[in-house]
């Protein structure tokens, strides 16, 4: 699912949002937890999952190319963990696919 067909579901569920408005909410919630990450704190989502930032030490790492070595500089990323409803239902629902699918 893309960010615009996100702000599509949301405009077709809650019909007292216009268009307009649905995407100035997917974007104020995206930047929060934008702001949140850049920040370093940790975004809990009952239900759906956990966002962190997740600290990777620098390493030696070699061109692929060349066989040479390279030093790769130590990083912060984002992390997900999905919470247990969102696996179960992720399991469910891929389990019902392919059930579906056979004849």
């Amino acid at each position: 699912m893309t960010r615009s067909e996100l702000v599509d579901e949301l405009a077709a569920r809650f019909m007292q949002l216009t268009q307009r408005d649905a995407e100035f909410a997917v974007k104020a919630i995206l930047d929060a937890m934008n702001d949140a990450l850049v920040r370093g704190h940790r975004i809990e989502i009952r239900g759906f999952g956990s966002f962190s930032v997740s600290h990777r030490p620098p390493r030696i790492g070699r061109n692929p190319r060349s066989g040479e070595s390279v030093a790769i500089p130590e990083k912060r990323v984002p992390h997900f963990k999905p919470g247990k409803a969102l696996r179960e239902a992720v399991d469910t629902g891929t389990e019902e696919l392919t059930q579906t699918d056979k004849p």
